[in-house]
């Protein structure tokens, strides 16, 4: 029998700063699906939002409530920007290098709704690579790889644990306290730019025991993708490319998004989405990220991931322009949680990243604020678990394991259908009658013989198709035509 202190599940940005903020004197294991860098966090491109000072916290939070719809906790999004300084300083102090001129000063970017250049960076266009290669090297903690969760054991509201697949041998894992990083649910949509190993295995077991999950409708859309690919992750064109003065154009080469929003290539996320969505369906053609106005060195040091994994692909960036589309990229919505991480009604089970809904994001998330909402509630949750005495816990008796095995015969095939609808139904734009047609498709699905990982992507779209039924009205990134 594994027994911890502490179990983390998941080896992102969340997970790991979460890790480096417990001390060694805590029996801590850090569990990841697949091997440690499948995971968001490596494939984050743009930055870490950093407010510039004192003063710019309150423009940093107002940039957020306002990309957010206003549907935002204030609250949170306060708490997230003024401790961006202290995180961004203490991640640097540890060791992490962000790119910086030949006076060492570091350099700034701007992305999309924000009101200024407050986005550091690393290896150019490679932050979340960088950032995550030196969490693995900086975390005190034993870490174990190709480790599935598919159940949270609950008893009377207090989670004791987990079964898992580790290597493909069932085992069961106890701790003391647990902590949910697990990312989104990027694997659900035909189109998205995440991790393949991010599938909504926790948010589907978190509907199962009843646990909230908030805002589930409210899932953002990544306006500049490449999805010419055979793979399910698609390209990522980072919103930075924008932020440094790339255009979005049609065939003859004009800029289109003067045509829906005053900001151009600047506007939020959902808006300039919907814009290159509806253009491609109403004139029928490409439309395209262009990045003729770059100097060739400049680009080629700013962006140089992305350069060299287009010239693989056969283009020639800058000269080339490249064909665009919307993909799905990152839950907004998610477990419902208080600021510390804690999760209302479960006793020791805690969730952070990506996967929580602390509600920083409200309606869509401000570009980059995704890496700095991991790291400032991780050490959050951090500080709540270290500030509660260890005690004896007699842990009561579970059953041996599911009757459900983890994969069935069809599973395969009915995943892709599920991520066609998903894509076709509950994507950038939404209708009633979509919306239902994907909730039959779900229902009849689960009537079918299915193992349990498809069983918990089906609760979790069940949770997504639900949300979006109820909210009958446009907001952020959810977005209704009837």
């Amino acid at each position: 029998m594994q027994n911890y202190d502490v179990l983390i599940i998941g080896a992102g940005i969340a997970g790991l700063y979460t890790a480096l903020n417990i001390p060694t004197t805590k029996n801590v294991l850090v569990v990841c699906k697949d091997i440690p860098w499948e995971c968001n966090t490596f494939y984050a491109q743009g930055g870490i939002v950093t407010a510039l000072n004192e003063e710019d916290i309150e423009l940093h939070t107002q940039d957020t409530l306002h990309a957010g719809a206003y549907h935002n906790d204030e609250e949170a999004v306060h708490l997230m920007s003024q401790n961006s300084i202290g995180i961004v300083q203490d991640i640097i102090h540890r060791g992490m290098r962000f790119d910086s001129d030949s006076q060492g000063n570091l350099l700034y970017t701007q992305e999309a709704a924000h009101s200024a250049s407050r986005i550091i960076h690393a290896g150019g266009d490679a932050t979340g690579r960088y950032m995550h290669r030196f969490l693995m090297e900086k975390n005190p903690h034993k870490l174990q790889r190709n480790t599935l969760v598919y159940d949270l054991l609950i008893r009377e509201g207090k989670c004791y644990g987990v079964k898992a697949s580790v290597n493909y041998q069932l085992v069961t894992i106890y701790a003391q306290h647990i902590i949910i990083a697990s990312g989104g649910i990027g694997s659900l949509y035909e189109y998205n730019t995440n991790s393949r190993t991010v599938s909504s295995d926790i948010h589907g077991i978190c509907y199962e025991k009843g646990i909230v999950l908030t805002d589930m409708e409210m899932m953002q859309f990544h306006p500049t993708v490449f999805i010419r690919s055979n793979f399910a992750r698609k390209l990522l064109l980072t919103e930075a490319l924008r932020g440094e003065g790339a255009h979005i154009v049609n065939k003859e080469g004009r800029r289109i998004l003067f045509d829906y929003d005053e900001r151009g290539e600047l506007a939020s996320r959902d808006i300039v989405s919907r814009a290159i969505f509806n253009y491609k369906k109403e004139h029928k053609e490409e439309v395209y990220l262009d990045f003729s106005m770059f100097d060739a060195k400049f680009f080629h040091q700013r962006f140089p991931n992305i350069t060299h994994t287009f010239k693989a692909i056969g283009y020639n960036f800058p000269k080339d322009r490249v064909p665009i589309s919307p993909a799905f990229h990152y839950s907004v919505g998610g477990i419902h949680c208080n600021l510390d991480g804690s999760i209302d009604g479960v006793e020791s089970l805690y969730v952070v990243g990506e996967a929580a809904h602390t509600g920083v994001h409200g309606a869509n998330r401000l570009a980059s604020n995704s890496l700095l909402e991991g790291a400032v509630f991780g050490k959050e949750v951090a500080q709540t678990i270290l500030s509660k005495e260890s005690q004896e816990i007699k842990i009561p008796k579970f059953d041996k394991d599911y009757s459900n095995i983890l994969h069935k015969d069809n599973d395969k095939c009915f995943k892709h259908q599920l991520r066609k609808v998903m894509w076709e139904d509950v994507g950038i734009i939404r209708t009633k009658t979509g919306l239902l047609k994907a909730k039959n498709f779900i229902y009849d699905l689960k009537s079918r013989d299915i193992g349990r990982l498809l069983e918990l992507r089906l609760n979790t779209a069940t949770a997504i198709v639900n949300a979006a039924l109820a909210r009958k009205k446009s907001l952020g990134t959810h977005y209704r035509e009837s």
